[in-house]
């Protein structure tokens, strides 16, 4: 039986994200609409998306999780691939995507995440199996609501794509520290709506367990000092949101969101 193929939308929330932009839009020209949800560049990434063809809508950002929410409900068609601007799929993965039979509205579909420290692949440690979803069908699946660490939630498990997607987020070692001080203050901010109680005395624990997880039970000293700096990245974003509420440290601006970075 041949396969139903139907359009995709590929989505992309962009922040100044002029970088990595056009090979993101360049893997997924084969998609019947490519749609860029910016939250207000000032860089060259909308003149990018617009040279490449892809359709461009600004909404101020909302927090990662409703902000790609918003793109999804923004494009043309159900199926939605969504990538972030600074993550480029494979050959293997495009012509998995462009022969996959879309007939199942509750199917979706991941894909493994290759994240790179400028040209240094993460082979091991916290992101060593790293699997996101990616592909699905908007009427039976969407993003969390989360402002941080959002992720695609649906009927059905995913199911795991041939070929890979490259990760470049991070240019050297200080953006990883800068990315997880950055989430720390969106996540002192889920824990503050919360109400969570925590307690200073967790702290060092938290730590010393976090880190040995990532850096030894995870083998994340195979990636020698780039593994050192993860396992420390992992070790802010669980203790320094922490005691920012413990200290009573604002972690929003007035309009009760964190102003990101940029959107990865």
């Amino acid at each position: 039986m041949m396969p139903v193929l139907l359009p995709i939308s590929a989505v992309i929330i962009t922040l100044n994200g002029a970088k990595h932009l056009a090979d993101t839009l360049a893997c997924v020209d084969f998609c019947d609409e490519r749609l860029v949800c910016d939250s207000g560049s000032t860089d060259a990434t909308i003149e990018i998306a617009r040279a490449a063809g892809a359709r461009v809508e600004h909404q101020a950002f909302l927090g990662y999780g409703p902000q790609k929410q918003r793109a999804v409900e923004s494009a043309s068609h159900d199926w939605i691939l969504s990538l972030d601007d600074d993550e480029v799929l494979d050959s293997e993965a495009i012509n998995a995507i462009r022969t996959l039979d879309l007939s199942n509205p509750t199917a979706c579909w991941s894909i493994r995440r290759r994240t790179f420290i400028g040209s240094r692949e993460l082979r091991h440690g916290t992101w060593r199996a790293d699997r996101v979803v990616r592909l699905f069908h908007r009427r039976t699946a969407g993003f969390t609501s989360h402002i941080v660490h959002e992720r695609v939630r649906g009927y059905r498990l995913p199911t795991l794509l041939p070929g890979s997607m490259m990760h470049r987020s991070y240019d050297t070692c200080s953006d990883v520290i800068a990315r997880s001080i950055q989430y720390a203050r969106l996540k002192s901010e889920i824990m503050r709506r919360k109400k969570q109680r925590v307690h200073t005395w967790m702290l060092p624990l938290r730590a010393c367990a976090i880190f040995s997880k990532s850096y030894f039970l995870q083998g994340g000293f195979r990636d020698g000092a780039a593994g050192f700096i993860v396992a420390l990245s992992r070790v802010i974003d669980s203790t320094l949101p922490r005691a920012m509420l413990l200290l009573g440290e604002p972690a929003c601006g007035d309009d009760g969101i964190a102003t990101p970075i940029k959107h990865s």
